[in-house]
């Protein structure tokens, strides 16, 4: 049985599948406008400027979704956080190495002397041996006084009930 098409079931099935596609159209319109509104979230905190980028999409369309992709902060939030992370990361890396006061070049932390200008670096202590920064007046591992520092200007911890029970 051959089916017959005549002009009225034709135009049912046209006017069908246009609704359809505008239904289609219309929810794909409407999401547009919500992920410009959530991806503006995430590239910025500014509440005013997400509700202009979701209008502009609105108004225009796909062709205010082109505008915002090519206005839109290149970076979120959270990209932009890790960003400053790495470059405060890098520069505590680069202040960490310690540098010659005479001639500013990288040294070591077991260099007594710097090996381009000869400026002396650390000292060793007298009784342990162990560097110590120059402007230290006591060892701190074995708590020796440095050279030229006068043993009464130094309390060790050992002394201190010594000097109470004389008070």
């Amino acid at each position: 049985m051959p089916v017959s098409l005549n002009l009225g079931t034709l135009q049912q099935i046209f006017l069908a599948v246009t609704t359809l596609l505008g239904a289609f159209l219309a929810a794909l319109w409407v999401s547009l406008v919500f992920w410009v509104a959530r991806d503006f979230r995430a590239r910025s905190a500014d509440r005013l400027m997400r509700i202009l980028a979701a209008l502009i999409v609105l108004v225009l369309g796909p062709a205010g979704l082109a505008v915002y992709l090519v206005l839109r902060p290149p970076r979120t939030l959270d990209e932009v956080y890790q960003h400053t992370l790495e470059e405060e990361a890098l520069l505590a890396q680069v202040e960490d190495k310690p540098v010659c006061p005479g001639c500013g070049g990288r040294t070591q932390p077991d260099w007594q002397l710097c090996p381009t200008c000869h400026t002396r670096l650390r000292k060793p202590c007298a009784r342990c041996g162990r560097l110590m920064e120059l402007p230290w007046k006591v060892c701190p591992a074995c708590g020796t006084p440095a050279p030229g520092v006068r043993a009464e200007n130094t309390l060790v911890e050992e002394d201190k009930p010594a000097q109470q029970a004389r008070g």
